[in-house]
């Protein structure tokens, strides 16, 4: 036996529950009948505890990678940085336009290059991955 309800409902949401009773094709007491039954069931916070805790896992991973990849640009940009140190020497001071004309022109010729880089998708941590471990990239089948 079913006990009759009449409540009002503000606009925007009655307009909600027509237009999703109408794409399921099923009537809209139907539709607020399972709302309140999984509104109501006493397993409801124990299911949104387990969606969120599914959501947190998700973005713990997302987190991970991209702390391994800022990991690797680190330490890439680091030992290039050590190594243009400790292996360009000083210019003299007669030279020092000519240079600083020349670094210019290789900026921007890097930062077209990263932009075209960027455009492919290619990155950095799949490259070095790739060059670390190669034999476990065919077997993976990511070559």
């Amino acid at each position: 036996m079913r006990t009759k309800h009449t409540f009002r409902l503000p606009p925007d949401l009655a307009g909600k529950l027509a237009d999703y009773a109408a794409r399921k094709s099923v009537p809209q007491a139907l539709v607020v009948e399972a709302a309140l039954a999984s509104h109501l069931s006493p397993d409801a916070a124990e299911r949104l505890e387990a969606a969120l805790a599914r959501r947190l896992d998700r973005m713990a991973r997302q987190i991970e990678r991209l702390e391994r990849h800022v990991t690797i640009s680190n330490e890439a940009l680091a030992v290039f940085v050590r190594h243009w140190l400790t292996s360009t020497p000083p210019l003299p001071d007669a030279a020092l336009p000519a240079a600083q004309a020349k670094g210019r022109e290789r900026y921007d010729g890097f930062i077209e290059a990263l932009g075209r880089r960027l455009a492919r998708g290619r990155k950095l941590a799949d490259e070095v991955t790739h060059d670390v471990n190669p034999a476990r990239e065919r077997d993976e089948g990511h070559v």
